[in-house]
């Protein structure tokens, strides 16, 4: 017996798509070239991503696995019966709805759907410096896999989440059941209940949790990804305005210019100023926002101007624009979290011109190597640096805000913050 009629009470179409595959010993891109259809739908539907594939789609996979008969009949079966309309009281959970729209993470974006959704990862950590935008990427991550996949999605703000008891860790358990369920803690930067994600991962096998943090909370079988901010020109571009536009800081900056001054166009003349005002930023996506805010009284070239001295002697909008903190507020609380040793070591590589690679920090500060590397994985993490490309190996460099925080006084901006 061929065993189609026990997949068809016991496999989803993703699943019943991926054992005939193997069974006739097929990779997903031959089976893609056969059906012609792209890899990346064959491991879609596979993971099941895709809940809902046409018609036309079913038909080529049967005709290229060569099915006939009752297997063809299993096979396009469940695939009608994953398209079916679900009783609405079992419609997935949606995330919140984001505020605004994504720019220039569609690479993130990607990896981290694909980590969760393709690759099996079950619990992500997304770290990074506050203003990166931590929660905005994992909110478009959230909606990807609720639209694309039929994912559920738990949303906790763990800033206002009082400790989970054994009631809590109960109802939560029944909440996710056995479905696909995204279950997201925003904000964990006190740490998570590792007794409480322990019961859910073993109790809710299609459970997936999604963390951010702007420090990383070690977890067994966890992944830490973190998140720099984002690219900013280099000098080379400052007068082409059309390749300027394509940077993903540029990008940013311009989407909120263009909301607060409709009708703004980026000219060659302004462009230097766009630029320059980017590269003092780092990319970083809060402060990009800070800065567009004043958009309204103060052009690019005035904006640069007023942070000559210095991104921290720029005043928050008006609460009415959007409420985002002061500039220096997340470094100066990111230095306040570094080790003596890894703040020692910052200091003495924002002090230094250009890009650095590990063996470099070593020899500048005479550390054993372990101990250098492992801070500046830390100082990686927590956002501070980032890395840059370079053909000879990892390269990183200090963010310009930080070589202009050591330049100032450390104690005001803290109290600024």
């Amino acid at each position: 017996m061929d065993g189609g009629q026990s997949l068809q009470s016991t496999a989803g179409f993703g699943e019943l798509l991926r054992i005939r595959r193997e069974r006739v010993g097929l990779t997903q891109q031959v089976l893609a070239d056969h059906a012609t259809l792209s890899v990346r739908a064959i491991r879609d539907m596979e993971s099941g991503r895709v809940q809902r594939p046409r018609q036309e789609t079913v038909r080529l996979l049967a005709d290229a696995l060569r099915l006939e008969g009752r297997n063809r009949t299993v096979f396009e079966a469940a695939a009608r019966r994953q398209a079916l309309a679900e009783d609405p009281r079992e419609e997935p959970t949606a995330p919140p709805v984001a505020r605004g729209a994504i720019v220039g993470r569609e690479v993130e974006v990607e990896v981290l759907a694909d980590a969760l959704a393709v690759h099996g990862d079950r619990l992500v950590t997304v770290a990074g410096l506050g203003g990166v935008g931590k929660t905005r990427l994992v909110l478009e991550v959230a909606r990807r896999l609720h639209l694309a996949a039929r994912w559920s999605v738990r949303w906790v703000d763990c800033a206002r989440l009082p400790a989970a008891g054994p009631e809590r860790r109960a109802d939560l358990v029944r909440a996710v059941g056995d479905r696909p369920t995204l279950l997201v803690l925003d904000g964990a930067d006190a740490g998570v209940d590792t007794v409480l994600l322990d019961e859910l991962f073993q109790r809710c096998p299609g459970l997936r949790v999604l963390i951010t943090a702007r420090v990383p909370q070690p977890l067994p079988g966890g992944q830490v990804i973190p998140l720099a901010p984002l690219p900013t020109p280099g000098p080379e571009l400052d007068h082409d305005p059309v390749a300027l536009a394509e940077v993903g800081a540029v990008r940013l900056l311009l989407t909120h210019l263009r909301r607060l001054r409709p009708g703004y166009r980026l000219e060659r003349d302004e462009a230097p100023a766009v630029a320059a005002l980017c590269r003092q930023l780092d990319g970083l996506p809060g402060a990009l926002e800070l800065a567009a805010g004043w958009s309204t009284v103060l052009s690019p070239r005035q904006l640069v101007a007023r942070l000559a001295d210095g991104p921290f002697h720029l005043a928050p909008p008006p609460a009415g624009y959007g409420g985002r903190g002061d500039v220096g507020a997340a470094l100066g609380a990111a230095l306040d979290r570094l080790t003596l040793g890894q703040r020692d070591l910052l200091e003495r590589l924002a002090a230094e011109p250009g890009d650095w690679s590990g063996e470099d920090a070593v020899e500048l500060t005479g550390r054993p190597p372990q101990e250098c590397f492992a801070a500046v994985h830390e100082l990686l993490a927590s956002g501070l640096i980032r890395s840059v490309q370079a053909r000879e190996g990892v390269r990183f460099t200090v963010l310009n805000l930080c070589r202009r925080l050591f330049g100032a006084a450390y104690p005001v901006l803290a109290a600024a913050g």
